[in-house]
């Protein structure tokens, strides 16, 4: 029997035998509590999958597995609990799933709170691209460091294949804490090939998962998953995804807890990139190209990203007769002097005193036939010297 301030033990019982993210159990246990909801489930009544696991459950086991991997069950009301999670109470089901979680099952140095109040959720496709791999890892780098200015914020992702793998990667590459939210029990590792993943994540994070040790991963757990990952964060951004991938759920969830979603986009045509498109398409999302665009997102009210700075392109450098001169050169053959000089409208020692100059910055040059032409450099930032800079006045025919 259960104590009426046994609000934990209750929690953790329950969470062992019903489904994360089941619709029923919120208006339960809003109306009776959670101690409660347990005993009424060890009375006999109608047949349920709630009243078989409850029966058949081992809870000295899930208690032997917890010690035995290090890990602790952290419900509402702690200090460790996530107090964003709390808008999934109200949130509309989203392919069948809703509601807080009854408790989570943490492992790692972290805390989960502490991590989790700035952060920003990074996710996409499996079958990634290894150009969205990239991205995801810069992106994630970049957060983790603070760079370019302002607080590092957290990566909360699913610790998949693809770009999640590549967003926990690129923290950890910056010694930054990620989070990493697991569709199965803590005591195995999944995939399993991100066992050592997991464990540098631990070491300076946390890793999370709803579903109580010994559980294994399903469809519908990896969808009831989706919605931590979402309400952990500040904002979601989406790397790459197919039409049909479950990175799309996440984005859902993201929008019904009123969180900002981003998406990033990739190359015309690429059907890893078919859900980031849509989105921004449909105005569900807003693009973003850096972190300085996340940041201005996720960051306080007003806060805008700095302006990319400006590229100087060729003519920014110039001025009119050297304009004049370099735009009367052709591409290739040559032209004498005397042409590029009637072409500019300079006279012909003018015209020769700025062909020296523009072939000191490799902007002209001569041809093997004789004449003048374009030099090597076509397009590409010019820097004049101080005297190129106020050339003296030049008469003009």
């Amino acid at each position: 029997m259960l104590d009426e301030d046994d609000e934990r033990g209750a929690r953790m019982r329950l969470a062992c035998v019903v489904e994360p993210g089941d619709p029923a159990i919120g208006p339960l246990l809003r109306e009776f509590g959670a101690p409660a909801v347990w005993e009424q489930l060890l009375r006999p009544g109608p047949d349920g999958a709630w009243r078989r696991r409850a029966a058949a459950l081992d809870l000295r086991g899930v208690h032997m597995l917890m010690h035995r991997h290090g890990l602790r069950f952290v419900v509402p009301g702690d200090d460790e609990w996530p107090e964003q999670l709390a808008p999934l109470e109200y949130c509309e089901p989203v392919q069948g799933s809703r509601g807080v979680p009854l408790g989570l099952w943490v492992c790692g140095q972290g805390s989960l709170a502490e991590l989790t109040r700035s952060s920003v959720a990074l996710v996409g496709s499996r079958a990634s691209t290894a150009y969205g791999e990239r991205l995801a890892c810069d992106l994630a780098a970049d957060l983790a460091a603070g760079r370019p200015h302002g607080t590092p914020l957290t990566v909360v992702s699913g610790a998949a294949f693809g770009i999640d793998a590549a967003a926990h990667r690129g923290a950890l590459a910056e010694d930054g804490p990620t989070v990493a939210v697991l569709a199965g029990g803590l005591d195995t590792p999944y995939p399993k090939a991100h066992e050592a993943l997991l464990g540098r994540i631990a070491h300076t994070g946390v890793v999370v998962s709803e579903n109580a040790p010994g559980e294994t991963p399903s469809r519908r757990r990896f969808l009831s998953r989706n919605r931590i990952i979402a309400a952990l964060s500040l904002g979601t951004v989406i790397v790459e995804a197919a039409l049909r991938s479950g990175a799309r759920n996440t984005v859902t969830w993201a929008s019904a807890c009123g969180r900002p979603v981003m998406a990033v986009p990739g190359p015309v045509g690429s059907a890893t990139s078919a859900t980031p498109h849509r989105l921004i398409r449909g105005g569900e999302a807003v693009l973003v190209e850096r972190v300085e665009d996340i940041r201005e997102q996720v960051g306080r009210f007003g806060e805008l990203a700095p302006g990319r700075p400006p590229q100087d392109r060729l003519f920014d450098h110039l001025d009119a007769p050297e304009r004049a001169v370099y735009e009367a050169l052709p591409s290739r053959g040559g032209r004498d002097a005397g042409d590029v000089a009637l072409r500019s409208g300079l006279a012909l020692p003018a015209c020769l005193a700025v062909l020296a100059h523009l072939a000191e910055q490799d902007l002209a040059e001569r041809s093997d036939q004789g004449g003048w032409r374009i030099g090597r450099v076509q397009d590409r930032p010019v820097r004049l010297s101080a005297a190129a800079t106020d050339p003296p006045t030049v008469p003009m025919r």
